[in-house]
């Protein structure tokens, strides 16, 4: 049986930089691919060659079809989407029975690695110590009088118990730490967010990005924080209360904030996240980025190939709806 596939994206250089050029060969290999990008300009012009496509391969750049768009699809099975979240457009595709297959395991991999190297850095005092040796007078008390516990039997809280979260676990695994985990549902936690905020040497975001999750790390939680402890946000500004995180900020200059997300994005030419001494900003850079981005196409090509051969797919969003 010939398979029919075609490939879509509102971003034609970020989908080629993801899908390499022996990625596609891969794709074509294995069905009678269109050879043409599919973008929100030119889609309904090649709409009349596309009615057995049955696959449609994309990433970031994925846009929605519109129902008219869509009748011309009739066969459409499966739309393989190699990034992450699919919130944005996945919902008029799933109403029809159309699966969605997300990369957002393998997106959670780079996070979880940047995440660990910030925790270990972290508990070994590395951020605040760099910042504070800023000439010779400083060397004795820093090296000999040291505050940070290092990474022996020292507690890390993840917030969140989602796929990044997972992941991490799996790589601090390891290392002679006390991992807790504080779900986002607060009926699932046996630590509240206050004891795990006040006892951890550093605590890592990774909240859904849900609404009842915005603001709720406030001020409070990180006025509990101890002595010298790190905090790191690679999950999403809006679940971080920015005012406040600042205000503590500029209270406690013995804290570290490691930001790699905001709300907005970026901050405002004026905000105090660019000046403050004890805040460290990356610009959204854990997820998979160049090199790691090809990841996120071999699993969607790996998940193509479970369907052709009739096992079950791994990744189908629509599993958990």
């Amino acid at each position: 049986m010939a398979w029919h596939a075609a490939l879509l994206s509102a971003q034609p250089e970020k989908f080629h930089h993801v899908y390499q050029p022996f990625h596609l060969a891969e794709i074509s290999a294995r069905c009678n691919l269109c050879p043409t990008l599919l973008t929100p300009d030119n889609i309904d012009h090649h709409l009349g060659e596309l009615a057995e496509v049955e696959f449609l391969f994309s990433t970031w750049g994925m846009f929605t079809l519109n129902e008219a768009q869509l009748d011309r699809l009739p066969h459409l099975k499966v739309i393989f989407y190699a990034a992450g979240a699919t919130d944005y457009f996945s919902a008029p595709y799933l109403a029809r029975g159309i699966k969605v297959v997300s990369a957002w395991h393998a997106n959670a991999i780079p996070v979880a690695e940047f995440c660990l190297a910030q925790i270990l850095l972290g508990c070994k005092g590395y951020f605040r110590n760099q910042r504070e040796y800023c000439g010779p007078e400083h060397f004795s008390t820093l090296a000999n009088h040291h505050f940070a516990p290092g990474n022996y039997q020292e507690q890390v809280a993840l917030i969140g118990a989602g796929a990044i979260s997972q992941e991490l676990q799996k790589l601090l695994h390891p290392f002679c730490l006390d991992v807790v985990v504080v779900p986002s549902r607060s009926e699932k936690r046996t630590l509240s967010l206050e004891d795990a905020f006040a006892s951890s040497w550093v605590i890592s975001n990774h909240l859904p990005n849900r609404e009842d999750n915005i603001g709720v790390l406030n001020g409070d939680l990180f006025r509990r924080m101890r002595q010298g402890a790190v905090f790191i946000n690679t999950g999403r500004g809006r679940q971080v209360n920015e005012s406040e995180l600042i205000q503590v900020l500029k209270e406690r200059p013995d804290l570290t904030a490691l930001l790699d997300v905001t709300k907005p994005e970026p901050p405002e030419a004026d905000s105090a996240l660019y000046t403050l001494p004890n805040v460290q900003l990356t610009s959204h850079i854990a997820g998979a980025l160049n090199n790691e981005t090809r990841r996120l196409a071999n699993c969607v090509i790996d998940e193509f190939q479970r369907w052709l051969t009739g096992q079950p797919l791994l990744f189908d969003i629509s599993h958990g709806l």
